[in-house]
């Protein structure tokens, strides 16, 4: 079965499709499960690269290729047809005489081949792939633009196209359509950001751009489950750049993350934690009528992911707000923390015996 997805999606250590992609310092992602009995065993360098590790190193998710992974549908193998050389088809794309319905079968049979093909990618980024999915991305036709930002997506698998995308021009046509495209073609353009934004350099070029934060936060707005989950996911990626927090928060990025949160959207607590993290994101926090019950609710029912974003955030907004802190007590926030000292999760117990300080600390000042 894992022989049909890409060799992209399968972790370096098991062969296996990963299940929960981590990135590890060297740039080189595996399955956590994978590379943390790696680190366990005593190892600390990479098994790719062989190049040396800190002693703790760092596992960043890596939810963009979580999210492709998700989304992923198994499809027969492609079968070529006998006309269908990636340079024809990447000449229909590009050619003014040919019709929507010719540049539209072309674009199927180039995102099935760049599914499950590294070196396939490889040969059309270099045949111009690139230019002709942007050129037909900014198309009114909706098929046409969702299929050109799907290839496009495929495309920026690989990481040395990440940079190559940015360069010719790929996110003023992903925010063109994240503005006014179909929810399709928002949720797309949405996971596009996701993947381009592993690049660092990547993450402040995006968040610079005129209306690309705004865009997203209008996406958890205006969408349903897929868009707000792509939304949020990217804001996560983009958020992880201390600058693209104030400007999330500036679009009202907070109370509406809130509020999706308490409809049970977990990445919404993740980007939370990320915006809890600069002051203005905190001062939007303390002000929400009821941000107190609803990180309650997330503590008594969220899955362990949700709680330890869930902990982090509140000591955040506690230490800065006294009045969040003496509504978490009044609560019983303080027991809630008390009975994750003996969670198995050793995040979860870190962090929650952060808060615990905190809520003793403003309770003897008090």
């Amino acid at each position: 079965m894992a022989s049909q997805f890409p060799d992209d999606f399968k972790c370096p250590i098991s062969l296996e499709i990963m299940s929960d992609p981590v990135i590890l310092s060297s740039g080189h992602t595996f399955d956590r499960s994978s590379i943390q009995r790696w680190l366990d065993a005593g190892h600390r360098t990479c098994p790719v690269t062989k190049l040396p590790l800190p002693e703790h190193p760092t596992l960043i998710p890596n939810h963009a290729l979580r999210s492709l992974i998700s989304n992923y549908t198994l499809l027969s193998p492609p079968k070529p047809q006998p006309n269908a050389e990636p340079k024809t088809l990447i000449a229909t794309l590009t050619s003014p005489s040919s019709p929507v319905e010719s540049k539209l079968k072309s674009l199927d049979q180039l995102n099935k081949l760049s599914k499950r093909n590294t070196s396939f990618r490889r040969r059309i980024t270099e045949y111009g792939a690139v230019s002709a999915a942007l050129n037909c991305a900014g198309s009114n036709d909706p098929n046409l633009q969702e299929k050109s930002l799907a290839l496009l997506l495929n495309l920026s698998l690989d990481d040395d196209n990440k940079v190559g995308l940015v360069a010719e021009g790929a996110i003023g046509r992903i925010i063109d359509a994240l503005r006014g495209g179909s929810m399709d073609c928002r949720a797309v353009a949405a996971t596009m950001l996701t993947s381009l934004a592993v690049v660092e350099v990547n993450k402040a070029t995006i968040g610079a751009y005129p209306s690309a934060i705004r865009a997203l936060v209008s996406l958890l707005v205006e969408g349903k489950g897929r868009e707000r989950k792509e939304a949020a996911t990217a804001l996560y990626a983009l958020c992880s750049f201390p600058d693209n927090r104030r400007r999330a928060v500036e679009c009202g990025a907070v109370p509406i993350l809130i509020r999706i949160a308490d409809l049970g959207l977990e990445r919404a607590i993740e980007v939370l934690g990320l915006l809890a993290k600069c002051k203005e994101g905190r001062e939007e926090m303390a002000k929400f009528n009821g941000f107190v019950s609803i990180f309650v609710r997330v503590l008594k029912y969220g899955s362990s992911r949700c709680v330890q974003h869930a902990l982090l955030t509140l000591n955040l907004v506690c230490c800065y707000s006294e009045e969040i802190c003496l509504e978490a007590r009044n609560v019983g926030v303080l027991e809630i923390c008390l009975g994750f000292m003996d969670d198995g999760n050793e995040k979860i117990r870190k962090n929650a015996s952060t808060l615990i300080q905190a809520l003793k600390s403003k309770q003897s000042v008090g």
